[in-house]
């Protein structure tokens, strides 16, 4: 009876799906956020601004009176632009400095004479065909403050990962409810606060709190969802907060190219999702929090809502739900020794032999290489030739079939057997893109699609088996050091993405390399579909030892049944993050 009680809380799927769909909805903003620099930080074509009035260009062959004619023409940053003043002086332009020539009377691009090198002290000039202003425009992030723009998104990514970690844990002390207020309406006002900031280290310190209330908004965002859907939408519904993650690049897209003065944008990106802003008060909190918290009379309050708006006559009563918790506790520790249910875990508990040392490194390697090559996959889509805009969106769209996809996979063939040729997958793909000619963009843009959409297959199952790997006294523990790492792959890929300027292939060479030993690693893996949730680290290091006697046991008592309805009750929290 105390597990049909539990299948009856469960099942109220109509109320659920609202919660869901409101709360994932504002995962769009993370999305927007994380990305929105792409357009917002773009260094445009520029030169040294000259002293004077301009009465003639010069750039090669072709001549002009503005030097806004000449930027169609510009083909590389190691080119120069002549120009000659009205007071008869000749200037050559270079991106960082600039050059008077000496007793030259004749105007011609090819000079062999003596010239006075100097400074670019009256700023530069840019070229504002595509955007009318970003922020490196704005404060002039060229030249020996090019690092400056170069750490905008680093920068940003370090945010992402401090408030995934305050927000995480601010959220199991006071509750979801209160933290997706908080971080929803911070999400709103930080974003509209980056459009005013008055120089680059207040925007960069706005960014920083944005990041860190994104970060915060995606990681509670899931846990709030997974502690409303039914464990057989559980799989599903976790996956597709990435897929409107996805939507929100996709905005990021649109909006980049409708709008193209970088304050102006920021400030549509940040109303993008302001109905959720005005209506995320009405969310409550979830019953497992509540109930953990000894908060009956509130939890019963929100069974009776959702059973009203399912229009359950007999609703789950709060008395039944406790009886079947305490039950199982009771019965797993009947099977445990109490000093060791007592005994604190920590880090090293993940290297506590040879086995499960050798499945923490695979695992960290796949979180760090999952995000590596998520966002360098997209962080580089605007850079492979074409349209900009459609490639990122692109980019974006992709992600939408590959996570059912996934989902279908690691339910059909497992999962391990769909995480390994993925990953492989993806390095062959950044192999493949090595040896394509520059010239054919449309099938660079294809192998970059394709590329992300392995690496994104990867990326999310990984959440997913990371859980299953480990037992339940080291599981979140297992979870949590994963998505630091995850973290950390996120804070790399800006870097590695600027190593196109050493060469152009070196950041797919670095995914390809990572991608393929993570893949060869994941081999010596344990598949854990259809096997029971171990529970003590010898039952998890059995599981990789003998996979086919694990396979056949019976599983104990409280790893079964019992484990089953204590996860329903929210006792583990998985979090997430991009």
């Amino acid at each position: 009876e105390g597990f049909s009680s539990v299948k009856c809380f469960l099942s109220l799927y109509r109320f659920q799906a609202c919660v869901y769909f409101a709360s994932v909805f504002q995962a769009m903003s993370c999305g927007i956020h994380y990305l929105a620099s792409v357009f917002m930080a773009v260094t445009p074509n520029f030169v040294c601004g000259f002293p004077g009035n301009v009465s003639s260009v010069l750039y090669h062959n072709s001549s002009a009176s503005r030097i806004e004619d000449i930027w169609t023409l510009w083909t590389s940053p190691e080119n120069y632009i002549v120009v000659q003043l009205e007071n008869g002086e000749i200037w050559e332009l270079d991106q960082c400095s600039r050059s008077k020539r000496e007793a030259s009377l004749d105007l011609a691009y090819e000079y062999k004479g003596n010239k006075s090198v100097f400074p670019c002290s009256d700023g530069f000039l840019y070229d504002d065909t595509k955007w009318k202003s970003t922020v490196v425009t704005q404060w002039d992030l060229v030249c020996d403050r090019e690092w400056l723009a170069k750490l905008i998104q680093p920068t940003f990514m370090l945010g992402v990962l401090i408030g995934a970690v305050i927000f995480g844990d601010i959220a199991d002390r006071l509750g979801r409810q209160r933290v997706i207020w908080f971080t929803s309406a911070g999400q709103f006002v930080f974003g509209i606060a980056v459009a005013f900031t008055f120089d680059y280290y207040s925007f960069v310190i706005v960014r920083f709190l944005l990041a860190m209330v994104s970060s915060g908004y995606l990681v509670v965002a899931f846990v709030y969802v997974t502690e409303f859907v039914g464990i057989k939408a559980r799989t599903w519904a976790s996956m597709h907060v990435h897929a409107f993650f996805a939507m929100g690049i996709m905005i990021v897209a649109l909006v980049g190219f409708l709008v193209r003065t970088w304050w102006v944008y920021q400030i549509f990106l940040s109303i993008a999702t302001l109905p959720f802003v005005l209506c995320c008060w009405m969310l409550p909190e979830t019953p497992f929090w509540l109930l953990s918290e000894e908060r009956y009379e509130d939890a019963q309050k929100v069974i009776d809502t959702m059973a009203r708006w399912n229009k359950v006559s007999t609703p789950c009563k709060v008395s039944e739900l406790c009886s079947v918790q305490q039950d199982d506790l009771a019965s797993g520790r009947m099977g445990d020794d109490d000093t060791s249910s007592a005994k604190k875990h920590n880090i090293l508990d993940l290297f506590c032999n040879w086995q499960i040392a050798r499945r923490t490194i695979t695992v960290w390697l796949i979180w760090f290489t999952g995000s590596l090559g998520y966002y360098v996959f997209s962080l580089s889509s605007v850079s492979l030739g074409g349209n900009e805009y459609l490639n990122l969106f692109l980019i974006g769209a992709v992600e939408l079939p590959c996570y059912i996809i996934a989902c279908v996979a690691m339910d059909k063939l497992g999962r391990r057997n769909t995480l390994i040729p993925f990953l492989i997958l993806s390095a062959l793909i950044c192999v493949l893109i090595m040896f394509i000619p520059q010239d054919f963009n449309i099938l660079i843009i294809l192998a970059n699609m394709a590329g992300k959409f392995s690496i994104g297959v990867a990326f999310g199952l990984i959440y997913l088996y990371t859980a299953e790997l480990y037992p339940t006294i080291v599981r979140s523990l297992a979870v949590g050091t994963g998505s630091m790492m995850c973290r950390v792959g996120s804070v790399v890929a800006p870097f590695c993405v600027y190593l196109r300027s050493v060469w152009i292939f070196m950041p797919l060479l670095l995914v390809g390399i990572m991608a393929l030993l993570s893949g060869i690693l994941t081999i010596m893996l344990p598949e854990t579909l259809g096997k029971p949730l171990t529970n003590t680290l010898e039952e998890a290091t059995e599981m990789g030892r003998n996979k086919k006697s694990w396979s056949e046991k019976t599983p104990p008592a409280h790893s079964g049944a019992a484990l089953e309805k204590i996860e329903m009750f929210g006792q583990e929290r998985v979090s997430t993050d991009k």
